[in-house]
């Protein structure tokens, strides 16, 4: 991941921001040189317009998680850091199967790299960076989180039967007001759950989503077409990686998938069941 400070985040870091400055304060953050190699994806991914779905302040505590790469890392951490707090979980490592050995060290290695990484960035202690494994939760988390995100990896966790313990803790970390923000891959309207759900295409269909929510003692609260792309039929024989940012078949058709630009999307909001 790379995650550099320009001055401008810098001064986020260093001074606290009023909740009232929340806008313009984003708007800077977006505008930051430490997102120019992002910042392409800002039309698909739309992070200003997610974030004020999600009802994000930049007073609150978020929880990212399985930040991946740090696309939203590198928007949600100097956006909270000053006034809020940032933190991010992934699932057990224990509890995974890995392709080799090297695969696991990396899986395992995770949250020792990602605070690194992330401290070097802010220019702050590692040890201020907050990261973790859902079976290694930090004592005094639990209650305290104003919301979970989760970016594209819905299917992944159903995939992997990750999902249940994943959203269980995120239920346990959750404030009693906290709420889910999900952006999702989405299958196309009438897809069978043999093409989506049982075969990892990538795309989920929303019932399904829905359904795992539901199932972990939430409820859907709100939804939005903001990551929404009409232009996607999301019936790729590879899957979501055909379109931008994998590009997997390289050269061949490359020009169609970018002119489809990336995933159509759902962007759902979940609140805990009462």
């Amino acid at each position: 991941m790379r995650l550099m400070l320009t001055a401008a985040a810098a001064a986020l870091v260093a001074a606290p921001l009023a909740a009232d400055d929340h806008a313009a304060d984003l708007e800077t953050v977006l505008a930051a040189d430490l997102r120019d190699d992002d910042r392409a994806r800002d039309r698909y991914r739309n992070p200003a317009e997610t974030l004020a779905f999600f009802e994000v302040t930049p007073d609150m505590t978020v929880a990212e998680y399985g930040p991946g790469g740090g696309w939203y890392t590198r928007v949600l951490a100097p956006y909270l850091l000053p006034a809020g707090k940032y933190m991010a979980f992934d699932q057990d490592s224990d509890g995974r199967e890995y392709r080799d050995r090297a695969q696991e060290a990396r899986a395992k290695g995770w949250t020792e790299r990602f605070k690194q990484n992330v401290a070097e960035g802010l220019g702050v202690e590692a040890d201020s960076v907050t990261a973790f494994e859902i079976d290694e939760m930090p004592e005094g988390i639990e209650g305290t989180v104003d919301r979970v995100l989760i970016f594209r990896s819905m299917h992944g966790l159903n995939i992997g039967n990750s999902a249940d313990d994943v959203l269980k803790a995120a239920r346990r970390m959750l404030k009693d007001d906290g709420m889910v923000g999900v952006v999702q891959h989405r299958a196309p309207e009438g897809a069978s759950y043999d093409d989506y759900g049982a075969r990892q295409r990538g795309y989920m269909r929303k019932q399904d989503v829905v359904a795992i929510f539901e199932a972990n003692g939430f409820e859907l609260a709100a939804e939005s077409e903001i990551n929404a792309n009409p232009n996607d039929p999301a019936d790729w024989e590879g899957g979501v990686w055909t379109l931008p940012p994998v590009l997997r078949y390289g050269d061949q058709d490359r020009a169609k998938y970018l002119a489809i630009g990336e995933s159509d999307r759902m962007t759902l909001l979940f609140r805990k069941a009462r």
